[in-house]
């Protein structure tokens, strides 16, 4: 109930303050997005399966992000940005659709 109260706090004030993104992380924030998604599905399936734990999904959230941004990064670094983005995509993807696909397994025994 806590997480749904901060969900909905959070974004009253996003709303309410409007916040802005600077142009020099823009190209970052998909990528730390399908990196939150990542690690908020990985908690959703190991909750269904009886081994959640806070700290591993704090640690799993915050160096999900921050690695996938620093690729990015250093795509960017050494020109291969638009490449390094799309694999990181690619594997975030493939592990959001194994979780989805492992979520849906258990809710609906198929």
């Amino acid at each position: 109930m806590l997480a749904v109260i901060g969900i909905i706090v959070g974004v009253a004030v996003g709303l309410l303050l409007e916040p802005t993104l600077p142009v020099f992380l823009e190209p970052y924030l998909p990528i730390a997005i399908v990196a939150a998604l990542d690690a908020i599905l990985g908690a959703a399936r190991s909750h269904l399966e009886g081994v959640f734990s806070d700290k591993v999904f704090a640690v799993s959230f915050i160096s999900n992000v921050l690695i996938a941004g620093l690729i990015v990064f250093v795509g960017d670094q050494i020109g291969v940005g638009a490449q390094l983005s799309t694999g990181v995509v690619v594997v975030l993807g493939i592990r959001i659709f194994n979780n989805a696909a492992a979520i849906r397994r258990k809710i609906f025994h198929a």
